[in-house]
Parts: C-alpha cells; structure tokens; sequence
C-alpha cells in the first residue's frame, strides 16, 4: 500500500477495550486519593490529559443522569497555576468549562508571585515555565492542600516515566527519585508528615493515544488549539515557534501561515505546534498512531534545554 494509511484504513481494526481497563484503574486511584486526604485539589489547566481527568473525576464523584450530564459537584475545588503567558483560547475554554460545570477554580497567578518578589524574571520576555512552581508552591501553602491530582504520564519524558503514581513531596514541595515508596498490590502509602504533600497521577498509565482514543470515545471538550487551523509561525531549530507578543521573529526570520495543531499547550514563550490537518479527535487517533516522537519532544523548547531539564523542574517542586 502506497502512501500514510487513511482514519477509515486504520480506525476498524483499532481495540479500545483497554481504555476501560485504564478508567477502572484511573476512578480507583481518584477515590482512593481523596479517602485518604483532607484538603485535596484537582490540577485543571484546560490542557487535553486534565480535561480527561475531569471527566474521570465526575465519573467517580457525580451521577450521570438521563441525558447523559453529569449532576452535583467535585468534592474538591480545581487548580490552575496562570503565567500569565498561557494561550488567551486556553483560559478562555478553561473559565467556560469550568463555570458550565458550576465548580470552584483556584488561579495561582504567576502575576502575584512577581509582585511578591518570589519570582524574578532575567528579561521581560523569559519563559514562565519553569517559574510555575513558585506560584504553585504557594498556592498549595495558602489553601493548604495535602494532595494535588494531576495528568501526568509516565509516556511523556523520562523523569515521568521514573514517577510513581503517588509522589511524595518533602516540606519544600521537592521530589526526590531516590525516595520513592513502593507501589504493590496497588496499596499505597499516603502518609505525610506536617508541611508536606502529595501529588497523585492517576492517568499515569496512558499514553498519548490512549487519551484520545478516550477522548473521541467520550466526546470530551477542548480548546479549539488541539485542531487543525492556520496560524502565522517562524520555523526555529527545528521547531514551529507560533508567532505571539512574547514570541516575536528573531533576527533573519521569516513569518510562514500554516495548518497546525497542538499536541500539548502550557506557556507560549515554549509551546509550539506541528504541522496536521486533523480536524477532530478521530483524526488526531490516525496521526498519533504514526508518530515517532513524544509530544513534549516534538513542541516543547524548554525540555530541549538538556537531557535532565524536566527532571531539575520536577525535583524543584514541579508538576
């Protein structure tokens, strides 16, 4: 057969059966985590992996009713940390989905951190990225979370791929590799001492395609980045760099309009889209199928940084 396989080629003979398997698993995980703390909180940026934990959580904590809408609300509020450098699409999908939900949303911003003096940017347009996990930290402090559920997979870069599903983190919000609790028989140990917390990923066993497999199978929202559409960009080391007001050209650069989508979405200064024509989740299952690079390797500058970028971030306190 000669050229890339077609949606209607490669979607038939796809099994999913296994997506049950992971929701049982992902539902169990959710509950056990708020049992077993008192002050949880579910990280929810808007991004594709938190909004299938979303839907995952109204599936352990909400009735479904007749006409298939999830009744009641979260025993926990939501969390977002705002650099104030995240797509103005994702905050606005973000605050709408929340507010049809009825939910309670904490925004850490990153603003208030920089007004405190707890985060110094070298130059004006410095990726926030990485400074997230100042914000965060505090926000944890002020609201005095004990654990924090998040979309985390273990297929998305190798300090991930060392995390448990449950990870501790020391009165400074750090993570240590090295400290580890084993995980057996899917019995957990979730004690903290005073001042520390918890982070628990209860999708940790997904992948990328696994999440939009599940995505398509329950028509679950999102920011209209994920697909296909035309926008002005500047090819960078490899990369698409989406032209914005903290990514500007750089000296020798070209601006290009071209059909892309995002495979993830965090901070502008560092998130960059691929080119696809994929315009649904169906078709995003076809393209994801074929791929052969992760999607923080393919769009992400700050983890191109060094081999060890993600896991210095992490071992600070990052998600």
């Amino acid at each position: 057969m000669n050229g890339p396989l077609t949606v209607d080629q490669l979607l038939p003979d796809l099994d999913s059966t296994h997506l049950d398997w992971l929701e049982d698993e992902a539902i169990f995980i959710l509950r056990e985590t708020v049992a077993a703390f008192e002050r949880p909180a579910l990280l929810f940026s808007g991004g594709k992996d938190s909004c299938v934990v979303l839907r995952l959580a109204e599936k352990a904590f909400k009735n479904k009713a007749a006409d298939g809408a999830y009744k009641g609300r979260l025993p926990f509020p939501l969390l977002h940390v705002d650099t104030g450098h995240n797509f103005p699409e994702v905050i606005a999908f973000r605050d709408q989905r929340v507010a049809e939900m009825g939910e309670r949303l904490v925004v850490g911003h990153l603003e208030d951190s920089m007004k405190r003096g707890t985060v110094r940017l070298s130059h004006p347009l410095e990726s926030r990225n990485g400074h997230q996990t100042v914000a965060l930290l505090e926000a944890i402090e002020a609201h005095r979370f004990d654990v924090l559920m998040g979309g985390a997979r273990r297929d998305e870069e190798k300090a991930r791929a060392k995390e448990r599903i449950f990870s501790h983190r020391d009165s400074f919000g750090q993570w240590q590799p090295k400290e580890q609790r084993p995980e057996l028989w899917t019995l957990f140990n979730t004690r903290i001492r005073p001042g520390e917390h918890m982070r628990a990923f209860p999708i940790s066993n997904w992948t990328e395609l696994d999440v939009w497999l599940y995505l398509a199978r329950e028509n679950i929202p999102l920011p209209s980045l994920y697909f296909a559409h035309d926008r002005q960009v500047m090819r960078r080391k490899g990369l698409l760099v989406p032209l914005t007001e903290v990514t500007p050209t750089e000296a020798g650069e070209s601006i290009e309009t071209v059909q892309v989508r995002f495979r993830t979405v965090g901070d502008m200064t560092c998130t960059c889209p691929v080119e696809s024509s994929a315009v649904n989740a169906t078709e995003i299952v076809a393209e994801t199928l074929q791929v052969t690079v992760s999607e923080r390797g393919a769009t992400r500058m700050d983890d191109r940084t060094s081999e060890a970028s993600m896991e210095r971030r992490k071992k600070e306190g990052y998600f």
